[in-house]
């Protein structure tokens, strides 16, 4: 049987990448909370004209 995984307060754990759930390398800012490999696949959808 699998351990219940708690519920982080604080730290990298706390976010999660609201595309794939990863925790590492969140972006946070402008209310994004995407990963950083998944920003940059939608970073053109949102508007960011770096990655296009």
């Amino acid at each position: 049987m699998k351990p219940i995984k708690k519920e982080h307060k604080f730290g990298k754990g706390k976010y999660v990448c609201r595309r794939c759930g990863r925790t590492g390398g969140v972006i946070r800012k402008y209310g994004l909370y995407y990963c950083r490999q998944c920003f940059r696949d939608v970073a053109v959808s949102l508007g960011f004209k770096k990655y296009s």
